[in-house]
């Protein structure tokens, strides 16, 4: 038996716990910047917490989903 701490062992269901929430988009300018490469975000200025661009957060969610 393994060690199967989401309670789905031998079921085949897999999922993953990726907190997938998004600040709110910007009716228009000032934008945040993006934390990675400075671009324009599609997220108001005045949003507290981490933004990213349309491309970086393309990429950021290639690197962490999940594979199956």
């Amino acid at each position: 038996m393994s060690d199967d701490k989401d309670g789905t062992a031998g079921t085949g269901e897999t999922y993953c716990l990726i907190d997938a929430t998004r600040p709110p988009k910007a009716d228009g300018p000032p934008y945040a910047e993006c934390v990675l490469c400075r671009e324009p975000t599609e997220y108001p200025e005045s949003y507290q917490g981490v933004t990213l661009c349309p491309v970086c957060e393309w990429q950021e969610a290639q690197r962490t989903a999940c594979s199956g």
